[in-house]
Order: C-alpha cells, then sequence, then structure tokens
C-alpha cells in the first residue's frame, strides 16, 4: 500500500474529469441513432480507429497477465498473445475491406447478410446473446479482477467496492456517448497509459542498476543458464522453463483457431465494430495496421521489463501477476504514482466502455430489435441500450470474483473456442459455408472445449483435441446440410465482392468480385515481418543487444515501406 500526495490525486481526478468531459460533448450526437451511438455515423479516420482497438486491448488485466506469462515461462511465454500478430495482418489484407462493404451495424448482423432463413435468424440471435452476455461479461469481469488486484495492493482499498466504483466510471461516459465518446477518450487514454507504463519501467530498471543490474539480478536468482532461457525469444527444443510444444501450439494453432477479443480471425467483435465505423476501405485497412503496429511492436516491452524485474525483487510469489502493481507501489515517487494509477484507470475504463458499448450493441441491435421490437423510434434503442449496458455490468461484476488470474481466463476462453476460426475465415471466401456450419462449430466447440478442460490440465492437449474435434465436426455439418439459397449467396456477392471460391456466383450473376493475388499474399507476408522485425528489434534495443536490435528495426521500416506501396497501389485499381 502507498500513501498518495495531493499532487497524485490532483493527476488522477484531472483525468476522470477530462473523460467526463468527452462524455458530455458527444452526448447529443449519440443519442440521435443507433448508427451514431454504435458506429460513430461510419466517419471516424483510421488513426482514430486504430488508436481505439489498441487502448481497448490495453485494459488493465494485460500488464498482468504478461507479467504471469514471463514470470513462468520467461519472454518467450508471449508468444502466447504475441502469435496474434499473423491474424492481425490477414484482417488488415484481406477483411477489413470486406467488413467495411458489408455496411452491417454489428458483425453478428452479418449472420443474415450471409445466409438465409431460420438457421440464420437463430445463429443471429442466439450468438448476440451467448457473446453479448456470457463472453463479454467473462471479459468484463477479468478485466476487473486486474483492476481489483491493483487497488488492492497499491492503495490497500477494499477490492469489491473500488472496482465498482472505476467500473461506474466508465458505465457513465459510455451510457452517454455511444462510440463517439468511446473512441475520443480512447485516444487520450492509450497516451496516457503508455506514458504510465513507459514511466514505471524505467524507474523499475532504475531500482535493480539498470539492464545490467537486471541481468545479475536474473543471474544471481535463477542461474545462468535459466536466465539464458527467461530472457530468449524463442525456447530450446529441450526447454522446461517454455515447452516447446506449448510454442510450436502457438505459432501453428493459437492464432487462428480461436474467437478471442481482439484478435477475432478475419475480424469480429469491437475489432470490427471500429472497421465499420471508418469512413472508406482504405481508413478500414489502415486502422488495422496501425492497431497491429502498435499492439505488438509499441506496447510490450514496457511491460516485459517490469515483469522482468518483479522477478529479481519479488521472485517467490504465489501470484505473479501482483508483481506489476507491486512496482507501481515500490518504485514511484510522489506526483508518478498518481500517474500511473490514472494510466491503470485509463486502461481499464478504455476496455470498460468498449465491452460495454459493443456488448449492448449485439443485444439491442440483434436480438431485441430483431426479434421483439423492430419499429421503435432511434432513441429509444439508445435508451435500452443504456439499460442493458448496466445489466452487463452487474453481471460482469459478479463474474469478476470467479476466476483466480487473468491468464487463466484468457487461456479459458480460447479453448472454449477452439476451431471456430477456420469458419470464420472462409465464410467471406467459400460459397458453401453456411448458418449451420457456425452453428454446429460455435456449439461443439463449447461442449468440446469445457469438457476437455475437466479431463485434462495440460494447455496443449485441450486446444488440439478441440480443435480436431471441432474442425472435423463443422465441415461434416457443412457437407451434410443444404447450402444457402441463392437468393442470398448472390446479394451478399454483389455486396461485398469477395475473392476466392465463389465461381458459381460469379457465373450466375456477372458481378467480377475482388481477386485473391499472389501480391495480396505477399502484402501479408511483408506485413508480418514488419510487426514481427519491429517487435524483436524494439526488444533487442531494450535488453541493450544493439548489433541485433538495430538491422532488425531498419528490416522494419523497410518492410512498412513496402507494404505501404502494396496499400496504395491496390486502393488505386
Amino acid at each position: 500500500m502507498i500513501e498518495l500526495h495531493p499532487v497524485d490525486w490532483f493527476i488522477i481526478i484531472w483525468y476522470l474529469l477530462v473523460c467526463t468531459f468527452v462524455g458530455l460533448y458527444y452526448s447529443k450526437v449519440a443519442s440521435k441513432r443507433m448508427e451514431e451511438y454504435f458506429v460513430a455515423g461510419r466517419s471516424l479516420p483510421w488513426w482514430i480507429t486504430g488508436t481505439s482497438m489498441v487502448a481497448t486491448t490495453f485494459a488493465a488485466d494485460t500488464p498482468l497477465a504478461v507479467t504471469a506469462l514471463t514470470a513462468q515461462h520467461g519472454i518467450a511465454g508471449n508468444w502466447f498473445w504475441w502469435s496474434f500478430m499473423f491474424g492481425g495482418m490477414l484482417t488488415a489484407i484481406f477483411y477489413a475491406k470486406l467488413w467495411r462493404r458489408s455496411e452491417v451495424l454489428t458483425d453478428m448482423e452479418f449472420a443474415e447478410l450471409r445466409y438465409s432463413g431460420k438457421p440464420a435468424a437463430a445463429l443471429r440471435g442466439f450468438r448476440s446473446l451467448y457473446t453479448g452476455i456470457f463472453i463479454n461479461a467473462i471479459i468484463m469481469g477479468w478485466v476487473m479482477l486486474a483492476m481489483a488486484k491493483i487497488f488492492s495492493v497499491v492503495l490497500g482499498w477494499p477490492t469489491v467496492s473500488s472496482t465498482i466504483l472505476a467500473a461506474v466510471i466508465a458505465l457513465a461516459y459510455t451510457l452517454l456517448a455511444g462510440l463517439w465518446g468511446v473512441t475520443m477518450t480512447d485516444v487520450v487514454q492509450f497516451i496516457l497509459a503508455m506514458l504510465g507504463c513507459v514511466v514505471l519501467a524505467v524507474f523499475a530498471l532504475a531500482h535493480v542498476g539498470w539492464i545490467d543490474g537486471l541481468h545479475a539480478g536474473l543471474v544471481s536468482t535463477y542461474g545462468q543458464a535459466r536466465t539464458s532461457e527467461i530472457l530468449s525469444f524463442a525456447p530450446s527444443l529441450t526447454s522446461i522453463w517454455m515447452p516447446f510444444a506449448m510454442f510450436l501450439t502457438y505459432l501453428t494453432l493459437n492464432w487462428y483457431s480461436s474467437w478471442y477479443p481482439g484478435a477475432e480471425p478475419g475480424g469480429g467483435g469491437y475489432i470490427a465494430q471500429r472497421m465499420l465505423s471508418c469512413k472508406t476501405e482504405k481508413d478500414s485497412k489502415l486502422s488495422m495496421i496501425w492497431f497491429t503496429f502498435a499492439h505488438y511492436v509499441l506496447r510490450p516491452w514496457p511491460w516485459i521489463i517490469v515483469a522482468l524485474v518483479s522477478m529479481v525483487v519479488w521472485p517467490n510469489l504465489a501470484d505473479p501477476e501482483l508483481g506489476y502493481p507491486l512496482a507501481m507501489g515500490t518504485f514511484l515517487p510522489v506526483g508518478l504514482r498518481g500517474l500511473i494509477i490514472a494510466a491503470f484507470l485509463a486502461a481499464f475504463m478504455s476496455t470498460m466502455s468498449t465491452q460495454i458499448n459493443w456488448g449492448s450493441s449485439y443485444i439491442v441491435r440483434d436480438f431485441y430489435q430483431r426479434f421483439i421490437k423492430k419499429d421503435a423510434p432511434p432513441k429509444h434503442y439508445v435508451n435500452v441500450a443504456r439499460g442493458v449496458s448496466a445489466l452487463q455490468l452487474g453481471l460482469a461484476i459478479l463474474i469478476s470474483f470467479v476466476f483466480p488470474s487473468v491468464a487463466d481466463a484468457w487461456k479459458f476462453l480460447i479453448v472454449i473456442g477452439a476451431g471456430t476460426g477456420l469458419v470464420y475465415l472462409l465464410r467471406w471466401f467459400w460459397w458453401r459455408v453456411n448458418a449451420w456450419s457456425e452453428i454446429s462449430a460455435m456449439c461443439s466447440a463449447m461442449v468440446i472445449g469445457l469438457s476437455v478442460t475437466h479431463l485434462t490440465s495440460d494447455w496443449v492437449i485441450q486446444m488440439w483435441v478441440t480443435f480436431i474435434s471441432v474442425t472435423s465436426i463443422w465441415l461434416a455439418v457443412t457437407f451434410l446440410t443444404k447450402p444457402e439459397e441463392e437468393r442470398t449467396l448472390d446479394h451478399f456477392y454483389k455486396k461485398v465482392h469477395p475473392g476466392g471460391f465463389w465461381n458459381q456466383v460469379r457465373a450466375r450473376t456477372g458481378v467480377k468480385g475482388d481477386r485473391i493475388t499472389a501480391r495480396d499474399w505477399i502484402g501479408w507476408a511483408v506485413g508480418c515481418l514488419f510487426i514481427l522485425t519491429g517487435l524483436m528489434g524494439t526488444g533487442y534495443l531494450v535488453l541493450g543487444q544493439f548489433l541485433t536490435g538495430v538491422p532488425l528495426l531498419a528490416t522494419s521500416i523497410v518492410s512498412f515501406v513496402v507494404l505501404y506501396t502494396l496499400i496504395i497501389k491496390s486502393n488505386s485499381e
């Protein structure tokens, strides 16, 4: 527990006032209609939507989970989430433009654009409730769990009351301003959160004697051999600290097989919501590229540095996630304590506001309006969304007491979605995928995923068993059920112009859709190289290995130039 100076309180109060002002400023615009409330009138530029994405994924939970992953498996443990960079770039190159063309209000609405009849309606209704209530409550619950740990360790406040207080603040400006308020405050919140984390990393390093002192402390605590494993960016075949089978699963399965918030295969959730709110297709693409860069290159290293320092200073923590809030309370002087608390309030509120807005969009647009009250005035739906948001928050508060750690919640959510990712990728490019494909994938993943978590604690086995089983089931169901109606397929194709396996539809409609070319795949590969070398190069520089870091960063810059050129060329055709 630390004692806050009046300067610290001034910084915290200033931040809260800024958020309140933004909410009030945009409340009039957001209340006009659902398109303003949920997708900001489809008028946002790429840099706002991309920053909003990365601010949302920042959260209060992420630094704590990264601390645990690093403490348990070394730097290489972060491939659990780094691997999603491949999917993020896939979305930028292939899917961002398609989402913008679809002009749906939510990604659940996509079900009745792509599929037909009662199965499509059932899929939309069920997924809107399942994701908007159950999955969204899990996500908000683990974010609250992280904030509760921070409040209890840093301030010594009662975890329940302090978490509810922060959640209510997030709810207030979200209800007022909708996506306008969420995205505009996200820009401020991302800057503040990054600044706070960088400052904490600098003071943490100074506490142990900078990089040389950090290395010496790790060797003293864990020995030379284990320190080499801790600081390695990839594990060896015989590594005990980071099992190679787990690393291989991250690279070959994790990033495309599961639905996961912020890393949905092909885009989805609030990532789709941000792409749908962009002004143009080009803005949609650039927003995903900026998000992927900021998410994987800019953000990780301040967290990882603090995690490594916590391993030296507190090597035997029963809950390694507590290493991060302990660093917040130990290393910072007066004034900067207020900054870091405001930074984490920013990260927390950014995520909560998005989840509240995004979840309510499913329940109101895809269930309430679709199945209960179709023709009410626009303001009625906005008011219902506000009421639903409050109920969502209450459920999330209850779920925050279920999971023991943030990292456990992450892994649980990925397992119960393993195998669904391929459906979300292929539904755009293969006409034969139907509503039953998605329904069978989602239901079987939930049942099989929950079952294997009770049969084995080995996460690698859980993932592969669920993925293979679910993929087999949904492919079998696809071929055993009828294709979608030709009228629905034709309408979807003429509106979205997807590439891929649409030959029959293309011949029937006479519409020439996009072609997936070698240049698209080169763009994806170059984009992955841009992110990967940027991530690794930044890490090597931070760890003082300049001879390795500088060439990698140079490669990243060149890759970006090539990628941007490819994007400009594709938009000019």
